[in-house]
Parts: C-alpha cells; sequence; structure tokens
C-alpha cells in the first residue's frame, strides 16, 4: 500500500480517515488545499446493481431524471455534457484495488449529493460502422460532496473489465470523461429511524456515502446497520475505516461475512443468509429502509435482479 499517497490524502480527511492510515505527511502541505473532511470515505468503483429497498413490496425506483443541477455554487459536474477530468495520482490499496484522485477547479465543487455516483466513459475503439465505441460504468465518489477541486475513486480491478482495464492502464495526466449526477437515493436527516445495508464487494461505496452524511451531522439520530459480506478476509474493503467510524458512533453497527473465511477469521461465514439480515438489520416498517448494493449474483441471491421495467426487486 502506498502509504504515503493516504497520508497525503489524510490531510484533507475526516478524523476517522487518519486514525485509519495513521499521521500526516509533512510534505506538499499546499499539494490540495481543502477543508478538514475533505474525503468521506474509500469506496470501490462499482459495475454494480444498487437498489433502494423499503419496507413495502412497492418500491423505489432509481429515478435518473432527479440529477438535474439545481442554480447554486460552481460545479463541475454536468448531467447532460461529457466532462473531461485529469488524473493527478493513484495509489495501491489492495491486491486488486487502486485509488484514483482526479482534479479540476479548485474554485469549484465536484455537484454531487448524497445518495448519487457519476458515470465514466472510455473510447475503445470502432464499431462495424467506424464509429467511435464507448464502454460506460458507474462510480461512486469516495470524497466529501463539499470538497473544491478534486474528487477520488477507489475502483478494483478486473481481468475482464473493460472499464476497470481502462482505469489500470492510466497514467497522471491522462483524462478520464465524466457525466452526472445520477440520483440513487435522495437522503435527508432523520427520513428513517434506522437503516440496514446490506453490500457485497466494492458495493459498499453508497452504503459508506449515505454513512459519512449521516455520522458527520450531529443532529441525525439515524441508526445503521451494514452487513458487509465479502469473497476473503482480504478483500474487505476499508475494514479499519469502518471499524474507527463504528467505534466512534454508537448509532453504527457493521458485521462482516465472507465465502472463505481464514483460519483466523472471527466474523461471519459464508453467503448473506435470511438468519444474518433477521438477526442483524431492522424489521420492515414505516420508520427503516434496507438499501442493497453488490455484485449481481449477489443482487439475485438477496433482493432479485430488475425487471424489464426497471422495478426494483424484493428482499
Amino acid at each position: 500500500m502506498n502509504l504515503f499517497f493516504f497520508k497525503r490524502l489524510a490531510r484533507s480527511a475526516p478524523i476517522a480517515f487518519t486514525a485509519t492510515f495513521g499521521g500526516q505527511s509533512k510534505s506538499d502541505r499546499n499539494l490540495f488545499r481543502v477543508p478538514l473532511g475533505a474525503i468521506a470515505a474509500i469506496s470501490g468503483g462499482f459495475s454494480y446493481y444498487c437498489y433502494s429497498l423499503s419496507s413495502s413490496p412497492n418500491l423505489a425506483y432509481l429515478d435518473a431524471d432527479a440529477a438535474a443541477v439545481e442554480a447554486g455554487p460552481k460545479v463541475a459536474l454536468n448531467p447532460d455534457k461529457w466532462i473531461e477530468f485529469k488524473l493527478h495520482e493513484t495509489a495501491t490499496v489492495s491486491h486488486n484495488t487502486k485509488l484514483y484522485r482526479f482534479t479540476f477547479d479548485p474554485s469549484a465543487k465536484l455537484g454531487l449529493d448524497v445518495a448519487s455516483c457519476l458515470i465514466t466513459r472510455a473510447d475503445v475503439g470502432e464499431d462495424a460502422e467506424g464509429k467511435p465505441k464507448y464502454v460506460i460504468r458507474p462510480y461512486t465518489p469516495i470524497s466529501d460532496p463539499e470538497a473544491k477541486g478534486f474528487f477520488d475513486l477507489l475502483i478494483k480491478i478486473y481481468p475482464e473489465g473493460k472499464m476497470s482495464q481502462h482505469f489500470a492502464k492510466l497514467q497522471p495526466g491522462d483524462v478520464v470523461e465524466v457525466k452526472g449526477p445520477i440520483e440513487k437515493l435522495r437522503y435527508t436527516p432523520n427520513m428513517k429511524k434506522h437503516i440496514g445495508m446490506i453490500a457485497g464487494g466494492s458495493g459498499v461505496t453508497p452504503m459508506l456515502q449515505v454513512i459519512e452524511a449521516i455520522l458527520k451531522n450531529p443532529d441525525d439520530t439515524t441508526k445503521v446497520t451494514l452487513l458487509y459480506a465479502n469473497v476473503t478476509p482480504d478483500d474487505i474493503l476499508l475494514k479499519q475505516k469502518l471499524d474507527a467510524l463504528a467505534a466512534s458512533h454508537p448509532n453504527l453497527k457493521v458485521f462482516y461475512t465472507v465465502d472463505k473465511p481464514s483460519s483466523n477469521w472471527r466474523g461471519g461465514a459464508g453467503y448473506v443468509s435470511k438468519d444474518m439480515v433477521v438477526k442483524g438489520l431492522p424489521n420492515p416498517g414505516d420508520d427503516t429502509l434496507i438499501l442493497v448494493c453488490g455484485p449481481p449474483g449477489m443482487m439475485q441471491h438477496i433482493s432479485g435482479d430488475k425487471s424489464k421495467d426497471r422495478s426494483q426487486g424484493e428482499v
């Protein structure tokens, strides 16, 4: 892991981020002139399906039309236009995950609400008619929505992933086309008394976005329970980060389960089960909400795939 880069990020990060990666670097203090709290939570890019599941069988649609940018402070994103963002720096996080920092006008905000994502586009050649051919994938930035001049993406590199392989080849100074934001859930403080979350792999990204929004607001008393599933203990992203947040905020509880536990693993074992959900997550009700995000196989297992009209499946 490139600890030097993380320490530089920690200068503009919340206390939990600093506690996770430790210390501050004394050099490059003016790399990013941003206020404390600029980085919300490291998370992964995901070509996943993310559902917002209410306690009712009539589940909400993911409304991309709600992503229009309202008048206000200058923002870097545009929901109707592809914008080029320059890669500033990268760092290795795990055996298959890297952190990417992109920069833009230091006087502007990214223009991201909670909870929303952006979409990226990469040119991968030409089609049969000689027209440009693109691969498009959504990612949830890890940066605090209030951060100015930069945003961070945590991306898992898959051997057969067209977009992740494109990211793997990027060098500082290269650009990526981005459009957004795409709103997934319009979160408001205390909208529910208890929010349950089921995440798989880098599907923890949007969960962290909501978690950070809740925990940094002293007036938000929402309880959050996260059930986080991975293949092995080494695949768990941000375990130190999540544990630090849970230790310092009594309204957050995090449970882990892995398909292939190691000999010294002390968390849950196996796929997410009905027993895990019943014991760990809030019961259905008007004051509760269940959020699910993960790879397609996990979504099929937990909530079912989306129907042709893009409506949600049931937990």
